[in-house]
């Protein structure tokens, strides 16, 4: 008797392990990484971004190229005034949050694991993205990294 309430008391507790870890695992994945909200400011018809200096930081990215990609996806004209970036015409805080995601998705994250930890690296005009976890290299699309 004592060995199958044993056993039973041993999977449950095995159980309650395996919960908890994968729970802690995907926690500290998506809390791991988060873009900062997006805090934008309209005068007139130009919109300014005023948190920008933040959003290359986070992604370690040249600034220039992520300036250079939301005015490509804007079709608008883009400025860097200090830590602001300011585009000609009015844009919803929701558009910059779309437009980062789709960055961290096809510029950051690594298509083999998913890890947002790479680098770019540029052989005879093509840039790669190297993932510094799990070493992974792939072609990239754009020029924007």
């Amino acid at each position: 008797m004592t060995t199958d309430s044993g056993r039973a008391r041993y999977e449950s507790l095995l159980k309650r392990i395996e919960d908890r870890l994968g729970e802690s695992v995907e926690d500290k994945k998506s809390a791991r990484f988060e873009l900062p909200v997006v805090d934008v400011m309209w005068e007139g018809q130009k919109t300014f971004l005023r948190n920008f200096s933040e959003f290359p930081k986070i992604l370690r990215r040249d600034p220039d190229k992520v300036l250079q990609y939301l005015s490509k996806e804007f079709a608008v004209p883009a400025e860097k005034i200090g830590d602001k970036a300011m585009f000609i015409g009015r844009r919803a805080p929701d558009d910059f949050t779309r437009l980062f995601q789709i960055y961290v998705k096809d510029y950051l994250e690594c298509p083999t694991c998913g890890s947002p930890d790479t680098k770019t690296n540029r052989e005879n005009r093509i840039s790669f993205l190297i993932c510094e976890a799990c070493g992974a290299k792939s072609t990239l699309k754009g020029k924007y990294a």
